[in-house]
């Protein structure tokens, strides 16, 4: 294993790997994957506009027609999920998925992560009614659960935590969202943390406990700065938040702990997902890197819209030779020699497309690869998905 990817756990995947002598990735058997009734978890990650989305739901659709139970949660705000698979909407609760093979008894179940309404169930749940109440209609709650940042991943967390403690699903498909915050989850429960329970905060909205009383004065000019800035009202509304918040935070950072520990461990598996080019295959790479540093399973990566030049037969010389030919002749001629043209331009970005593949499998020898190739048009129904699942598998 090479030393970047060093303490990388591999999820019990079936995978094939080439001769020696071939500088092939070894091969990623997505029906592997799907088949192992061990794994309960899958996580797609990658930079924005690589197909993360439709990968997700892909790989949802093929294991529910495989016999799996499952639900697909995406962290991505954007419709795309929904509309491929033929649901009106998507919000918090998770919607049955109709029009599937589902002959092998699996199911498919769709929602979409409302930050909100997530962390409004959490405070309900874990606080009496009278408590929740003065949380709820907190105005610093209302902006801290709507906007702050890291408070959607840190909802993520609790959210995949209530799926997979529910039990109604034997697998959970998670697409998170674009970028590098595609990871951020994994920090969030560190980083609220550090916000509501850092020293600093501890000492301005408890400034009478304990050795803060040695600070009053210096306090008191910190206050009437903030008073100043922020408004009285507002240090008024992050006090009293903190203080009905303070005893329910254990229990948010205990359950994010537990989460956590359920990635480490085997029953997930991470799929990163990128395309054939030198920013998203940089960010694959951070990825892969990242996971293995957080001792992630890392299942493989997916290359998405890929395509292959070593498929096709006739290589850019040839293709543009013969356009050169055509181009004095006829009409008809001239036309072939236009589409030979296209052609040839088309195989220059698949010869780019292969380098690349081959640098970075070159760069990441233990990690399996699987492509998709890319598509003539957009997938929006569950056809489509389908057939990506099927280009996966193959």
């Amino acid at each position: 294993m090479s030393e970047q990817n060093a303490g990388v756990k591999r999820v019990k995947a079936k995978t094939t790997r080439r001769p020696s002598s071939a500088p092939e990735p070894v091969r990623l058997d997505i029906d592997g994957v799907l088949a192992d009734r061990d794994t309960s978890i899958l996580v797609c990650c990658g930079s924005g506009g690589v197909g993360k989305t439709t990968t997700a739901a892909a790989l949802a659709l093929r294991a529910a027609e495989q016999g799996r139970t499952v639900c697909v949660l995406t962290i991505d705000p954007a419709r795309r999920l929904a509309q491929a698979l033929g649901l009106v909407e998507l919000d918090n609760t998770p919607r049955a998925v109709r029009g599937f093979d589902a002959s092998a008894g699996g199911s498919l179940d769709a929602m979409m992560l409302d930050m909100k309404s997530t962390f409004d169930e959490v405070i309900e749940a874990h606080a009496s009614p009278e408590k929740a109440a003065e949380i709820l209609s907190n105005p610093f709650y209302v902006a801290l659960s709507s906007s702050f940042a890291g408070t959607q991943e840190y909802m993520a967390m609790e959210k995949l935590g209530q799926l997979h403690a529910h039990g109604a699903w034997d697998l959970i498909v998670v697409d998170t969202p674009p970028s590098r915050s595609a990871l951020d989850f994994l920090d969030a429960p560190e980083r609220l943390s550090a916000l509501l329970d850092g020293r600093f905060i501890k000492l301005l909205l408890a400034p009478t406990k304990g050795p803060a009383r040695l600070l009053t004065t210096g306090f008191g000019l910190v206050t009437s700065t903030l008073n100043k800035v922020l408004g009285s009202q507002v240090l008024t509304d992050m006090q009293t938040f903190v203080a009905a918040f303070d005893t329910l935070f254990g229990g948010f950072r205990e359950r994010a702990k537990q989460t956590f520990s359920v990635l480490q461990d085997e029953q997930t598996a991470f799929f990163v997902i990128a395309t054939a080019e030198p920013a998203a295959l940089r960010e694959a790479s951070y990825f892969v890197e990242r996971l293995a540093a957080d001792d992630m399973p890392l299942a493989g990566v997916v290359i998405n819209r890929v395509h292959d030049s070593r498929l096709i037969p006739i290589t850019v010389p040839q293709a543009e030779s013969a356009a050169a030919r055509l181009s004095t002749g006829t009409t008809l001629e001239r036309g072939v020699g236009e589409l030979l043209e296209v052609h040839a331009e088309r195989l220059t970005v698949a010869d780019k497309e292969n380098r690349l593949r081959e640098r970075f499998s070159a760069a990441h020898r233990d990690v399996p690869v699987a492509a998709i190739p890319a598509l003539a048009g957009d997938v929006h129904d569950i056809e489509g998905l389908r057939e990506i699942g099927e280009s996966l598998a193959h």
